[in-house]
């Protein structure tokens, strides 16, 4: 299979939707469905009685496109908002790539859903000033009708279905630029009320007649393999109708139900060859970052010459452990193997890939399996790999019987793919008044679209563009990336590599305000003073947009204002994902552990689609990175994960949840992400705030290691 990196996927997003969807006429489908429905693209379907169905291609995991991406149409189109309908879109060839990360849902199908809402609005004007034999200049569309100006005549899109599915779509429909009736207002999510009541389906509520549920035992040894299993005792328990070795590393136990199957699972008496990890260790993995050899270093952004200055020189190390993705919703898949086809339900990310490696996997053509997406319960990454899916097809066609397969919560913090452990090593040289003039950062670690088979570009992973900006005009700048490898299998996490960099370069900016005796907000602003425009890859950065949520954020937090008694607050900001995002974070001490009690996060992140979900999103993002600062920390001991649940690796809980303050600034730039911009600038804002309140420098994460409590 060919390989393609997380950024190669959402870079080409919006080239390849455009080019598959908009200006794709379904005419068999529109004319072969009952009373001519009009379905002038994949995107779009009105039904003679007013329906408006609209496809969403990405997956929900929480980040609210159900609702935002039909937004974006139903505004071009001109629909009755209330008369909308939602379908989820499974694997499809019809939409360019489904994958949902990147925080690219909005900002890769902002174009193609304004067009695909466009041509339907322009073909229904134009049905509709045939059926009334006058101009269409005359005739506009309104709230889900075509109304003749002249004679106030008006036409419902369900009663021009008919004739509009006989007309060819435009291929460059005339589109808003401003004046919007749906965008930038807070509708409520379509599928709150089904989370509500519970109709709402996720992967490990779906159900099938017959189906059986399976649970694996899989090495928890990195590399680990079956050596040889015994499951006499398992085939005696109660429901139990299979047994069997799946793979070199793992044997599934099919049942009747989760418990019976996890219970079997149990009973299973697997020698296992550890293979050549079993004696790895976090320790060993960190002195090997430390050892890497420097020569290998990658400049990946320059300004100027760094090795030709001189003076006041500061260095400083950080670390950063591996985390994991925790999604309460734990691992989880359906399938059902038929012979010569194969149908699966899965909260993925990823659905085109689930359906890809299954068909190999099985000996299928692509279009012979069927991949249905479910909601999920968290993404954060974790569900761009599709092992889950995979097993519970292979299962299925071993055990003939449609099943499920259940990860407990071990098995999905022992079994997993991780955020990259990294070492970063700065060094800056101060001015007679403290300014910089030259500032390396040098990032150590493992590569992960190296590690999945995708060839980093010129030594540097490809995620970088995105991932790992200095937006700073300092006269002389290197970044640098020397790239190790490690066993530990890597994944994308929620802001993967910015959250890395920016808790790194953003503690160390502190450092330096610190050593120069000025307010660190002052510090920052001094830097982003002069409008510029910065060139990083292929992407333009605009100094003003940073400095404008810098102030912002500053302003809302009351920067200026004294703080209570026993109350610290750090600051930081960083561009990522073409967002620009700056923090505040006000946090306690108690017993020697910081408490956070208040953040204030500002986001600039072009045109607003739905303040209401921003929102939501910037409050849940700012939570997730709490706990990644605070606790989060995957450690490695005897070539096995240490951490097994919710105990040992332990989320924020709703008692310690701070005041989130969201705030965006209003642009009519085109919509940028939104789901993971918010999370890099916490960690640095929050050490940052712990330094003003110990007067120790941490330059490590976890914050707090997890057994100490928070």
């Amino acid at each position: 299979m060919t390989r393609i990196s997380r950024r190669g996927f959402f870079r080409t997003s919006a080239a390849g939707a455009a080019g598959l969807v908009i200006g794709f006429h379904l005419p068999s489908r529109a004319r072969g469905q009952a009373a001519a429905s009009f379905a002038p693209n994949a995107y779009l379907r009105i039904s003679p009685e007013g329906r408006i169905t609209v496809v969403v291609a990405r997956s929900e995991m929480g980040q609210g496109v159900w609702t935002s991406l039909p937004m974006i149409l139903a505004e071009e189109l001109e629909a009755d908002w209330n008369e909308i309908t939602i379908e989820q879109a499974g694997a499809s060839t019809l939409f360019g790539d489904q994958s949902t990360g990147g925080s690219a849902s909005v900002r890769t199908t902002w174009d193609p859903m304004r067009k695909a809402g466009a041509q339907a609005r322009e073909m229904l004007i134009s049905a509709a000033a045939r059926q009334w034999s006058v101009e269409r200049d005359g005739c506009r569309a309104e709230n889900g009708f075509i109304v003749h100006a002249a004679s106030g005549r008006k036409l419902s899109y369900g009663e021009l279905a008919a004739s509009a599915a006989k007309l060819n779509p435009p291929d460059n429909p005339p589109m808003k630029n401003g004046g919007y009736r749906l965008l930038g207002k807070p509708l409520p999510r379509v599928e709150t009320r089904s989370k509500v009541d519970g109709s709402a389906v996720y992967g490990i509520d779906f159900r099938l007649p017959g189906m059986k549920y399976a649970a694996l035992a899989r090495s928890e040894v990195i590399g680990g393999k079956v050596a040889d299993f015994d499951a006499t005792a398992a085939q005696g328990m109660p429901g139990v109708s299979f047994v069997g070795k799946i793979g070199d590393s793992a044997v599934a136990v099919v049942s009747d139900s989760t418990w019976n199957a996890i219970a079997a699972r149990r009973a299973l008496k697997i020698t296992w060859d550890k293979g050549p990890n079993k004696d790895l260790n976090s320790a060993a993995i960190l002195e090997a970052l430390a050892r890497a050899d420097q020569a290998k270093a990658v400049k990946f952004f320059t300004a100027g010459d760094v090795s030709r200055i001189g003076g006041r020189r500061l260095e400083a190390t950080y670390q950063l452990p591996f985390m994991a993705h925790a999604p309460m919703e734990p691992g989880n898949a359906t399938a059902h193997f038929r012979s010569s086809e194969c149908e699966i339900w899965a909260p993925t990310q990823v659905p085109q890939d689930c359906r890809d490696t299954i068909a190999a996997s099985l000996g299928l053509k692509p279009e012979q399996v069927k991949v249905n997406v479910t909601l999920l319960g968290g993404g954060f990454g974790r569900r761009l790999e599709h092992d889950y899916a995979l097993e519970a097809a292979l299962v299925s066609r071993a055990a003939n019987a449609p099943v499920k397969v259940v990860w407990t919560r071990e098995d999905d913090m022992r079994c997993s793919t991780y955020r990259p452990v990294s070492l970063h090593r700065l060094s800056a040289v101060l001015d007679g008044n403290g300014w910089p003039t030259s500032f390396t950062h040098r990032i150590i670690g493992p590569s992960i679209n190296g590690q999945k088979g995708s060839k980093p570009v010129n030594g540097v992973d490809s995620d970088f563009p995105d991932e790992a900006s200095f937006l700073y005009p300092i006269a002389n700048v290197s970044l640098e990336y020397v790239m190790t490898e490690t066993p530990v299998p890597l994944g994308w996490m929620r802001s993967v590599y910015a959250l890395q960099v920016a808790f790194a370069s953003e503690c160390f900016l502190d450092e330096l305000a610190v050593a120069a005796g000025k307010d660190p907000l002052a510090y920052r602003l001094h830097l982003l003073a002069e409008d510029r425009e910065i060139k990083y890859f292929d992407s333009s950065w605009r100094t003003a947009r940073l400095r404008n949520v810098l102030q912002l954020a500053a302003e809302k937090a009351g920067w200026d204002k004294p703080l209570p008694a026993g109350h610290y607050r750090g600051i930081a900001c960083f561009g990522c994902f073409s967002t620009y995002a700056a923090e505040v974070v006000e946090v306690t001490m108690a017993k020697g552990s910081p408490r956070v009690e208040r953040v204030v996060a500002v986001l600039d992140c072009g045109q607003v689609i739905n303040p209401n979900i921003l929102e939501q999103q910037i409050q849940g993002a700012v939570v997730y990175a709490i706990t990644n600062a605070l606790r989060a920390q995957i450690t490695i001991e005897g070539g096995r994960v240490a951490q097994g649940n919710f105990d040992d690796y332990p989320p924020l809980r709703m008692n310690e949840a701070p005041l989130v303050e969201a705030y965006f600034v209003p642009s009519t730039e085109a919509p940028s992400g939104a789901g993971e911009p918010p999370v890099p600038p916490l960690a640095p804002a929050l050490a940052n705030a712990l330094f003003r309140a110990t007067k120790k420098r941490a330059r490590a994460l976890p914050l707090v290691p997890a057994n100490t409590g928070s």
